[in-house]
C-alpha cells in the first residue's frame, strides 16, 4: 500500500487493529482513521483542532467555511464536510497524499461543499483570493520526519489571519523534536495579538494545539460548558474534557 512521487516523500499506509495510518516514508504517523468510523477523528490532538466550536452556537456551524493547510489523512476535512456539513477547502502540496486519502481514507470526490486543492499553503495564505472568507483555518504542516512545522513565522501567520472572517479562528498543531513552542507561540502572538491566543496542554504524544482568534473574545465559563455538552452530544467530540486543558494564554 504505497505510492511514490519523484520529488515529494513516499506515502505509506499501515494498519494496526481497528485503525489505519498514513506515513510519509517514515514511522511517524501523519494521520489516522478508525476503519469502522471513517468520519470520526481518531487522534486526540486532531480532535482538539475542532475546539473552535466552543466559540460558536451549534446552529451557526453548517453555514461556515473550514480550510485545512495540510491534508494528512483527511480527518479534519472529512469531519468538517461529512459530520459538521460545512463548506470545506483543503490545501495539500503532495498529490500522492490526496490520492492516498481518496483510495485508503474514505475522502470523497469534490462536490458543491468540498474542494481539495493541490497547492502550496504559503502561496494560498498570501493570495488575496480567500481573504476574509475562512471561518476556521486548520494548520498542520510537517515534513516526513515531523521535526518542526514547515511554515512557522510571523509573516505566514499574518497571512493566515487575513484569511479569517471577523469571528474566524486559526488552529495550529505545534509539535516536533527540534521546534520551540515558545518561539512558535511568539510568532502567532505577534501576528494575532496577545489577547487572541488560547492553548491546550500538550497531549501525551507532545502535540500542543494553539487557537488564535481574528477578534479576541472571552466566553463565560457557563457558556463554554453548555457549548461543550452540545458539541459532545451532537458531533461525538469530547469537548467537556477539552475545558480542563484549554485556556487563554496570558499576555
Amino acid at each position: 500500500m504505497t505510492a511514490t512521487s519523484p520529488k515529494l516523500p513516499q506515502v505509506n499506509v499501515s494498519e494496526h487493529g481497528k485503525v489505519r495510518y498514513l506515513h510519509l516514508g517514515t514511522a511517524w504517523v501523519q494521520g489516522s482513521m478508525w476503519l469502522k468510523k471513517p468520519y470520526d477523528i481518531e487522534l486526540e490532538y486532531v480532535q482538539r483542532m475542532q475546539a473552535w466550536l466552543l466559540f460558536h452556537e451549534a446552529d451557526e456551524v453548517e453555514g461556515m467555511h473550514a480550510m485545512q493547510f495540510g491534508l494528512g489523512a483527511a480527518a479534519l476535512t472529512k469531519n468538517c464536510h461529512q459530520v459538521l456539513k460545512m463548506r470545506t477547502t483543503a490545501i495539500e502540496l503532495n498529490p500522492q497524499v490526496i490520492a492516498a486519502c481518496r483510495t485508503w481514507f474514505e475522502l470523497g470526490a469534490d462536490d458543491e461543499r468540498l474542494n481539495v486543492v493541490l497547492g502550496d499553503a504559503a502561496e494560498v495564505a498570501a493570495h488575496e483570493h480567500w481573504q476574509g472568507q475562512v471561518d476556521v483555518l486548520h494548520v498542520d504542516l510537517y515534513e516526513e520526519q515531523a521535526a518542526a512545522p514547515v511554515l512557522d513565522d510571523p509573516v505566514f501567520y499574518g497571512h493566515c489571519k487575513n484569511l479569517l472572517t471577523q469571528r474566524g479562528c486559526m488552529l495550529v498543531n505545534l509539535f516536533g523534536r527540534s521546534s520551540s513552542f515558545e518561539r512558535s507561540l511568539g510568532h502567532i502572538r505577534q501576528a494575532f495579538g496577545a489577547d487572541a491566543i488560547w492553548a491546550f496542554n500538550p497531549t501525551r504524544e507532545g502535540n500542543t494545539v494553539v487557537l488564535a482568534q481574528r477578534e479576541p473574545s472571552r466566553p463565560a465559563e457557563e457558556t463554554l460548558q453548555a457549548r461543550a455538552a452540545q458539541i459532545q452530544a451532537r458531533w461525538r467530540l469530547p469537548a467537556p474534557q477539552w475545558l480542563r486543558h484549554f485556556k487563554p494564554i496570558a499576555a
